[in-house]
C-alpha cells in the first residue's frame, strides 16, 4: 500500500491533481517544480538518516555507569560566636 492510498487518494484523484497542477503552472514549469520537490525530499531523507545515525552512535557510545564514590564521614564544624572588637 503506498502512502497516497493511505490518505484515501485513488488513481482518479491523483490524475485530477496532476491535471490541475499542469493547468496552473504550465508544461514548462512542472519539471522544475518536480525537480525542486525531489531534491527537497532527498535532503529531508538525508537529514533524517543523519539524525538516526547520530542517535544510534550516542546509544552505542554511552559510557558504562560508574560506581558512586564511598561516602565521606561527616566532618563536624563548630560555629564560633563573633568576637566583639571592643574587648
Amino acid at each position: 500500500m503506498t502512502p497516497l492510498f493511505a490518505f484515501g487518494l485513488g488513481w482518479p484523484e491523483i490524475m485530477g491533481i496532476l491535471v490541475i497542477v499542469l493547468v496552473l503552472f504550465g508544461a514548462k514549469k512542472v519539471p522544475e517544480l518536480m525537480k525542486g520537490l525531489g531534491s527537497g525530499i532527498k535532503e529531508f531523507k538525508k537529514a533524517s538518516r543523519d539524525v538516526q545515525e547520530e542517535l544510534h552512535r550516542s546509544v552505542e557510545d554511552e559510557p558504562a555507569p560508574t560506581r558512586p564514590a564511598a561516602p565521606q564521614p561527616p566532618t563536624s564544624t563548630v560555629a564560633q560566636a563573633p568576637q566583639d572588637p571592643k574587648s
